[in-house]
């Protein structure tokens, strides 16, 4: 049996792109995912995600990571809800992939409707199921939540390196972040293209310096 893993990283910052990843493994070679360290992105560093990623790739039978930059999610958030965007993106992945069955990491406070619209949107004839905290409940989610989490990083790192000028985590409790977008606003009159200009915190951002 086939068995896909599918996460986000990325839903809430104020800059960047949201990416979500689907990572198919045999359920024979599940166990193995344990013996290399694969576990809730969100407890690892980013140095032991980069290192944990290559041998999940090495083992997954497929992959594939869905990016949806932020001028995408302000464009589609003019016409639905950031819950229908994840419902869109975890469709995509889904119905991009080959497996018996679908864990999803629910992205929605009713898992049971998220995995139901996926199912319809995507129209995957494997089984879909969603939870809540899948990422530390099933190997399978987890190794999906490393990937989206260090193509997330990267493309952080390659903006700043772009920039020369640090972003911080892109989130708006980041003071980092919140420095950064005060002081593009003040030089450019307006937010990077790479924030998320339908979020409210760069809405006050930009209207605090009028």
């Amino acid at each position: 049996m086939l068995i896909l893993g599918v996460d986000e990283a990325g839903k809430g910052p104020v800059i960047g792109s949201m990416f979500v990843a689907g990572v198919v493994f045999g359920e024979e070679d599940i166990f193995d995912l344990a013996a290399c360290g694969v576990r809730d992105s969100k407890l690892l560093s980013p140095a032991k995600r980069e290192s944990i990623e290559r041998q999940i790739l090495a083992r997954a039978r497929e992959s594939f990571v869905l990016e949806v930059t932020a001028q995408q999610i302000d464009e589609l958030r003019m016409v639905m809800s950031m819950n229908d965007i994840m419902v869109r993106a975890h469709s995509r992945v889904v119905s991009g992939l080959r497996a018996d069955r679908a864990i999803l990491d629910a992205a929605d406070v009713n898992a049971e409707r998220f995995a139901q619209r996926v199912r319809e949107l995507s129209g995957a004839t494997m089984q879909i199921l969603a939870e809540h905290d899948a990422d530390r409940k099933h190997l399978v989610v987890a190794a999906a939540s490393i990937i989206a989490k260090v193509a997330r990083d990267r493309s952080i790192r390659e903006l700043e390196a772009t920039l020369g000028r640090p972003l911080g985590s892109g989130y708006p409790s980041d003071p980092v972040t919140v420095r950064f977008l005060k002081d593009w606003i003040e030089e450019n009159g307006d937010l990077p293209p790479f924030a998320r200009k339908s979020w409210s915190t760069a809405q006050r951002l930009k209207a605090s310096s009028v």
